[in-house]
């Protein structure tokens, strides 16, 4: 699993105009190629009646699946910008569909290029991105006369509490990065005097949101 990759926060749009054609960049997260079929054909369902409905996807921890289609536009003109902008950014399971209402224009391959790039990237700050870390969920079983100390020390540190479980005694369940979990414990241990039970639980993905312009 990687430490670390980017892709998009959800579905997101957005429409240009250029030379009076309609480019109406749709985004959205796919995990599987299935998925991201299915997005393009709802979006090619929806814009029946537009010029053209052009795509593309990256699948995959390392993009092992990446589509371009141009659908009608000369080759190499809108399908594969469109993926170069997704690569550029370093995106990963991640599907755009740019649809297009002729305005009347002819913008030619370079203009053509410029204009489903530039679609797609006002798409991606519509939708917004997102890193997604990989953590370590470290759970941590204390008696209540901690709880108050533990919870303050751990909500002023920079470890996340993702849960807290109240039973006989209290458990925080805290995100960890992955190379951190022996500092973790170390330094929980020397702030219960020892008396905190220290668990090795399952790795997750947590998402952090980035600024448009990443």
């Amino acid at each position: 699993m990687l430490q670390k990759y980017y892709t998009v926060k959800g579905y997101g749009e957005q429409e240009i105009v250029i030379e009076k054609s309609r480019f109406i960049c749709y985004i959205n997260r796919a995990e599987t190629e299935e998925e991201a079929v299915a997005f393009i054909q709802q979006i090619k369902k929806k814009h029946w009646d537009a010029t053209h409905n052009c795509s593309a996807y990256l699948i995959g921890e390392h993009d092992q699946i990446q589509k371009a289609n141009d659908d009608g536009e000369p080759s190499g003109t809108a399908g594969v910008p469109m993926l170069e902008v997704l690569k550029k950014k370093g995106l990963k399971d991640t599907v755009a569909v740019v649809t297009r209402y002729f305005g009347g224009i002819k913008l030619g391959a370079g203009g053509l290029v410029r204009a489903y790039g530039r679609a797609v990237t006002e798409g991606l700050n519509a939708a917004g991105i997102v890193e997604r870390r990989l953590m370590r969920i470290m759970h941590v079983t204390i008696d209540y006369t901690w709880i108050g100390k533990v919870e303050n020390e751990l909500r002023s540190s920079v470890y996340t509490i993702k849960d807290i479980h109240y039973a006989d005694r209290v458990t925080f369940d805290v995100l960890v990065p992955e190379d951190g979990q022996l500092p973790f414990a170390e330094w929980m241990t020397e702030l219960t005097n020892g008396r905190a039970e220290i668990r090795v639980g399952e790795m997750e993905y947590v998402e952090m949101d980035l600024p448009s312009d990443k």
